[in-house]
């Protein structure tokens, strides 16, 4: 998660893309879960791979995130953009014995429990535009043969989602070192499938991970969308704070509400996440995420994606507004 979430400006400015809410928690937290609930055994570390401007905050978050299903947090730190082998050998020392390597932008719905007999699974998800997309090959028995980045003619609609389960650790450690200490890189970057393919080269048997869903959070429209889902996901447990103030007003379910907010004379929901101690009044709001300590007044509000400290004062319609914003009309 070391990126710095150009995509997802200007949220990302003052906020690591990975701790932005969806349905009231962080992507990575929310991401730390649904891996924890696929693991047949307990997890023992948790590794971060953050820019080191994130800062002393963003680390103790992550750390509670790791504990929070009872493992150890360490925070590595990659300053520049070299590509995900590199990255995640500042982390080597935790690549022994079994290792899931995710990409803290995604997440994902799965009804299985992860086979840790295998040498390796790669999860992925059908999509309707592989080009876009790296994706894998199987053979007759599934097994996974080739490993193609965003093919220009199709030769496989299995999508790589972004999460790796390896049996061993160590020896994918190896491969990525080496193709640091000779200085293989492609497109500028030592790049991670160039390391998976030479594992598969000397004998490791990779076989596919499908998952019922893919929730991508890669920008806003994403994120809003993603929110949606998970609210869906999750409808069953109660999410609506009772330390939140309402005076007036209806909401549609599903939605999250988070201690300390005020809501007045307005329409919530469905599909809204509305963070701490924001206040609300006079408005109609669907289908939006809204973050802490905000001020909505006389405001429509739909596929909105609010940073945290933002004033809207009027008809905004699709808004998406960093920190510190005011709109007024």
């Amino acid at each position: 998660m070391a990126g710095l979430g150009k995509r997802l400006r200007p949220h990302t400015l003052t906020t690591a893309k990975p701790l932005l809410p969806i349905a009231g928690k962080p992507i990575v937290h929310r991401l730390v879960e649904d891996i924890a609930r696929v693991c047949p055994e307990k997890i023992n570390y948790i590794g971060f791979i953050v820019h080191p401007s994130f800062g002393k905050q963003v680390e103790e978050d992550l750390k509670l995130v790791a504990k929070a299903v009872g493992a150890e947090g360490k925070i590595y730190y990659q300053e520049t953009a070299l590509g995900i082998s590199h990255a995640l050998l500042f982390a080597k020392e935790l690549f022994e014995g079994k290792v899931i390597v995710a990409f803290a932008d995604t997440l994902f719905r799965a009804d299985f429990k992860l086979d840790t007999s295998k040498d390796g699974t790669i999860w992925v998800q059908r999509v309707e535009n592989p080009s876009q997309f790296g994706v894998v090959k199987l053979n007759a028995q599934g097994e996974i043969i080739e490993l193609i980045e965003k093919p220009s003619a199709f030769v496989s609609d299995l999508a790589i989602i972004g999460i790796y389960f390896f049996k061993h650790g160590e020896k994918l450690r190896t491969e990525m070192q080496y193709l640091l200490d000779h200085d293989i890189k492609e497109k500028g970057e030592y790049q991670f499938t160039t390391a998976l393919e030479n594992l598969k080269k000397k004998g490791a048997t990779f076989v596919p991970g499908q998952v019922q869903e893919w929730l991508d959070c890669g920008n806003k429209d994403n994120m809003v969308q993603t929110n949606q889902r998970y609210l869906e996901i999750i409808r069953d447990q109660n999410l609506v704070s009772e330390k939140a103030t309402l005076k007036n007003s209806v909401l549609i379910q599903p939605l999250f509400i988070a201690d300390g907010v005020t809501i007045e004379n307005s329409v919530i929901g469905p599909h809204v996440s509305i963070g701490a101690d924001t206040k609300i009044a006079d408005s109609r709001i669907s289908n939006s995420i809204v973050q802490k300590n905000c001020s909505i007044r006389n405001a429509v509000m739909k596929n909105s994606l609010i940073g945290n400290y933002v004033e809207v004062d009027g008809p905004a319609a699709d808004v998406d507004a960093g920190d510190y914003t005011r709109f007024k009309y």
